[in-house]
């Protein structure tokens, strides 16, 4: 399975925010929509970074309660790391081990088409696992 097969299976939505809108805002999104990542857009919409409860967590660590209120832009992740439709799930794995990442934004020619977590990935391979099993289960019993 590649990046397309799980945007098919689980929907393509991206929740992104405006780099100018203010933490405490993101943090109501998050808790919101039930997710851990917001994309950040610029005003062209094209990706300029991802805020993650991890980076609120760390400016509240830093700034304190005063970061609520200071702009996506001072806490967001700018150097975003992002995959394609037709990566692979090992190469997304590989990707976000390596790199410690826990979401990845997807982009098709450079438009934004769907993000994929690394929940995403792991229910895919526990899937995969359990396929291999099945089949293995049933190649023993009529063999």
């Amino acid at each position: 399975m590649n990046v397309e097969g799980i945007l098919k299976t689980k929907g393509a939505g991206v929740v992104t925010i405006e780099r100018g809108q203010q933490v405490n805002h993101v943090a109501k999104v998050l808790t919101e929509k039930r997710i851990g990542a917001v994309v950040v857009v610029d005003e062209a919409d094209r990706v300029c970074g991802v805020l993650s409860e991890r980076d609120i967590v760390r400016a509240l660590a830093n700034e304190g309660p005063a970061a609520l209120h200071q702009a996506v832009s001072v806490f967001m992740t700018a150097d975003v790391i992002t995959c394609g439709p037709r990566d692979s799930m090992d190469q997304l794995m590989s990707l976000m081990t390596g790199r410690r990442i826990r979401h990845l934004p997807v982009l098709d020619g450079g438009k934004l088409i769907g993000i994929v977590s690394i929940g995403d990935v792991v229910k895919w391979r526990i899937a995969e696992t359990e396929s291999e099993a099945a089949s293995l289960r049933e190649y023993i019993a009529t063999g």
